[in-house]
């Protein structure tokens, strides 16, 4: 696992404050309302909405939110109009890091991120400078104690998933984003309990970070970025040690 994807799980196993808790509503509504704009409000013709309304729900967003931003994304409700951008550049110690934006002004968004990119130890890249080092994949997160390796494969192999891998606390599936929906549905209908689901960006190759004060230094841009009301996602190919991360913690 990436070292920005342990990074992740530790602040939600802390519990979300309030504040954050906002954030992410309000950036998943945001792209609710953007994949059903670009696909349809049908779930189920429209898979990628389908995944983005479950993911909803499973960071418990309130049904009628929900479906109030599927409206405005069809056209059925008035709603601002989003655009997709991404941006590409390097944090400390050289650690590649893509961001994905939903934005209504790219010129308010785009130098806010070159901001946030420079006044953290940072610099922000051309388009395709470190998207290479980046893969799409689906990935969906099950607990340790749901089910055996053996057990597990029988239910996701045979609806397209491509590995499954120990986590430690939780095994993670890999597979194509468009089998994601297919992975999760046999799942469930396995009755295996499912912490996550989404498409994500997977680095093909990581960089190490040693100690932690280069963590601390990596960290504290992509907390910045993923705290900025635009950015919907950071993935960075960074990898550390659990001992540095709970040194980094403490």
């Amino acid at each position: 696992m990436s070292g920005h994807s342990k990074w992740a799980s530790i602040k939600h196993q802390k519990g979300a404050k309030d504040k954050a808790r906002g954030k992410l509503f309000a950036k998943l509504i945001r792209q609710v309302e953007v994949t059903a704009r670009a696909g349809g409000s049908d779930l189920e013709s429209n898979a990628t909405l389908r995944t983005m309304y479950q993911k909803a729900r499973d960071a418990s967003v309130p049904l009628d939110t929900i479906e109030r931003a599927i409206k405005r994304g069809s056209g059925e409700l008035e709603g601002v109009r989003y655009e997709a951008v991404a941006y590409e550049g390097y944090a400390p110690c050289g650690v590649a890091v893509f961001v994905e934006v939903l934005t209504d002004n790219r010129n308010r968004t785009g130098p806010d991120i070159r901001s946030l990119f420079s006044r953290n130890g940072g610099s922000l890249a051309e388009p395709g400078a470190v998207a290479w080092q980046f893969e799409r994949k689906g990935v969906v997160t099950i607990p340790k104690e749901a089910g055996s390796e053996d057990d597990l494969l029988l239910v996701v192999l045979d609806a397209g998933a491509e590995d499954l891998a120990d986590e430690g606390d939780t095994w993670r599936v890999t597979c194509d984003p468009s089998a994601l929906t297919a992975v999760r549905d046999a799942l469930d209908a396995a009755s295996v309990a499912v912490v996550s689901a989404d498409v994500t960006m997977l680095p093909t190759t990581v960089v190490a970070l040693e100690g932690p004060e280069d963590a601390r230094k990596v960290l504290r841009l992509i907390d910045a970025l993923d705290d900025h009301d635009d950015v919907q996602d950071v993935y960075a190919n960074f990898d550390v040690a659990d001992d540095v991360l709970q040194a980094v913690e403490a």
